[in-house]
């Protein structure tokens, strides 16, 4: 199994009580440890504008603006967001974006691309809030324009949503054959549909029994359309409370629990550690969690990214899952 780890931007809360322009230095700093430690292949960050579990007026760094700051202060560790929403941004121009990051960083991007599923920050934003329907089309054109644009420096599309006559888009990726697309999303009709026809990677749920269901959905499009289903790696993210004890996993939640109630509110702090946490495959003991990994790399799971939301204030949960749950499962 592989691992990628989140670095907080303060979508989640997770910068809460770190002055604004002090928090450029922590996300910084905590990319330059992953850079440094090759338990970690990647990683990652979130494409949103608005914090959950409710919106605030807390920051919330922009995903692409950070990948390039990344990409210019790491070496080593790969870099992706999980996931990028198609419509916030021109393909083509995103196609750009992408391609210019993944010069300045020597190659190490990732592409995590999805639909897009947050309403307000659609709405606030001005992008409307289109049907699913849509928003899948906008993906399924979109990663067209990509691979267009990665191999052949241009991208001609007369689509239903996008329209694009000889759009240029170079430089290149430096990576041969354009930049690794993940799919990001667990729709049974379409998106698995879109990753059994484009990706490399696919990225929806770590509970077992829906990681079994949406595997077996994805293995049934790669044979629709002749597709290679073992060549796309299925990867899940996976929030991470982790502590020796569970006693100590219990107050490492109510501390994070009374940290979002002071921002959020009550009600939805706590309705977002019950579902969001307490619910996750990640949270526990080392070997609770090695245990509940192991089953789900046995299913097929070949990537796990890993969210620790006290990252910004304390890493001791970063060292121990480093120290006794990555080691059994590489």
């Amino acid at each position: 199994m592989r691992f990628g780890i989140f670095i907080p931007q303060g979508w989640r809360l997770d910068l809460v009580g770190i002055d604004p322009s002090a928090q450029w230095a922590v996300m910084r700093d905590l990319a330059q440890r992953a850079d440094a430690n090759d338990a970690w292949e990647s990683l990652w960050v979130y494409d949103h504008f608005h914090t959950v579990p409710v919106p605030t007026e807390e920051a919330t760094h922009e995903a692409w603006t950070l990948m390039a700051a990344f990409a210019a202060t790491t070496s080593r560790v790969r870099l992706g967001q999980m996931c990028t929403a198609m419509a916030y941004r021109n393909p083509a121009y995103l196609a750009k974006v992408a391609a210019t990051t993944d010069i300045i960083s020597g190659g190490r991007v990732e592409m995590g691309i999805g639909a897009g599923w947050y309403e307000h920050e659609w709405r606030a934003y001005g992008y409307g809030f289109p049907s699913a329907g849509e928003r899948l089309g906008r993906l399924d054109e979109g990663v067209q324009i990509f691979r267009q644009a990665w191999t052949t420096g241009e991208a001609t599309l007369d689509g239903k949503y996008y329209q694009l006559d000889g759009a240029i888009v170079r430089p290149l990726p430096l990576q041969e054959g354009g930049i690794p697309i993940w799919v990001a999303g667990g729709g049974e009709r379409k998106t698995l549909r879109i990753a059994a026809q484009y990706a490399r990677y696919t990225n929806f749920t770590g509970q077992p029994d829906e990681f079994v269901r949406k595997s077996d959905i994805l293995r049934e499009h790669c044979v629709e359309l002749g597709t290679d289903f073992d060549a796309i790696v299925r990867s899940a993210n996976f929030n991470v409370v982790i502590a020796a004890t569970e006693a100590e996993v219990e107050d490492r939640l109510a501390a994070l629990q009374d940290r979002l109630t002071a921002v959020a509110g009550v009600d939805p702090a706590k309705s977002f550690v019950d579902d969001m946490f307490r619910a996750s495959q990640g949270v526990g003991t080392p070997a609770q969690i090695v245990e509940r990994l192991t089953r789900l790399r046995d299913l097929g799971l070949g990537y796990a990214i890993t969210n620790f939301p006290e990252a910004a204030y304390d890493t001791s949960g970063i060292e121990l899952f480093e120290r006794e749950v990555i080691p059994a499962l590489r």
